[in-house]
């Protein structure tokens, strides 16, 4: 071989080298890109001022301080939630799009079924993060009412079917189905107004223009400690830390329990390493004093499953909420 050959496959040989240091430099940077990069949002498909945004808020402030990336909130309210959760279903899949959701994200496709409607999204097109709060909801009339006790409540309903009105934050949404789980317990109608969102049926409800709710904790404590708003009685099972006053409807003798659950959820097809990432941040969060602190402030303490635990519960609520709305029927 001679000297020209030798030096010219040394070139080549030089060359190869050089460009596989490139591309393994290339590959070994874009190894090392840590999620998250950027801001993320946070979909929360009801408009301010209700539990889901009360819950969001602090939620996305840890987070941001966790990841190291802002977390952004976008109210994206209507339909009961269906339309902001609808968003988040067909968000696209690299864990920037992460999703607070009630527990109307189990209620609405069953309720899509019954309504003979195409169904906005499915469960199967999420995956859970780690559940943040679980309370049952809360009968709350403005403190001028009439009704001291829900007994009082109830016997008015039942002598006067229709004439009290309800709002709630959209049909089949978890202000309406608790409520109808009453109605149906208790033997009594009543009249039905649904509004976008929690904040916009509490303003409702402090304006005169319905007479009760059914609504988490969170989004009527401050009223009713101004003494705005009363507490008649919730559907859990327990005493409320918050208002440890307050019975339950199960132990007045009406079968009638709904907890509303708060927890974050991602497109199903996101990533592991950014699910992962997800996940871990959340349950730091949770262990943090401060943001617990934070948490009860708002009159809806943390009740903190991991997303393994998370995905066990939501599967079960799952099918004990299809049940009820399958009793409710087609309701307006």
């Amino acid at each position: 071989m001679n000297k020209s050959s030798t030096i010219k496959k040394a070139g080549i040989a030089s060359g190869l080298k050089a460009f596989c240091a490139i591309a393994l430099l290339s590959l070994s940077g874009h190894a090392l890109a840590q999620y998250p990069e950027r801001p993320i949002t946070m979909v929360v498909p009801f408009p301010p001022g209700g539990v889901a945004d009360t819950v969001a808020r602090p939620v996305a402030d840890a987070l941001s301080k966790e990841l190291g990336q802002t977390v952004v909130i976008e109210n994206k309210a209507g339909a009961g939630g269906a339309i902001g959760i609808g968003q988040a279903a067909q968000a696209k899949p690299d864990g920037y799009t992460i999703l607070l959701s009630l527990s109307s994200i189990s209620i609405l496709p069953e309720a899509d079924k019954i309504l003979e409607r195409k169904a906005a999204f499915q469960l199967d097109q999420f995956k859970p993060i780690g559940r943040i709060t679980a309370d049952p909801t809360v009968l709350v009339v403005r403190a001028d009412a009439p009704w001291k006790t829900a007994k009082d409540f109830i016997e008015d309903a039942r002598k006067n079917p229709e004439s009290i009105t309800y709002g709630s934050s959209g049909i089949y949404g978890t202000m309406h189905v608790p409520m109808e789980m009453l109605a149906q317990a208790s033997g009594v109608k009543l009249a039905h107004i649904p509004y976008t969102g929690a904040g916009p049926a509490v303003a409702a409800l402090l304006g005169g223009h319905v007479q009760a709710l059914a609504t988490g904790p969170a989004s009527a404590l401050q009223q009713i400690k101004a003494g705005k708003l009363r507490a008649l009685a919730h559907w859990g099972e327990k005493p409320l830390d918050s208002m440890p006053d307050v019975p339950s409807l199960t132990s007045l003798g009406y079968d009638a329990k709904f907890i509303q659950w708060s927890g974050i959820f991602v497109p199903a097809a996101t990533p592991q390493e950014a699910i992962d990432t997800l996940s871990a941040a959340t349950q730091k969060i949770a262990a943090n004093p401060d943001f617990q602190k934070t948490m009860l402030g708002t009159g809806s303490p943390l009740d903190f499953q991991d997303a393994a635990d998370f995905d066990a519960y939501w599967k079960t609520d799952s099918e004990s909420i299809a049940k009820a709305v399958q009793k409710m029927g087609k309701v307006d």
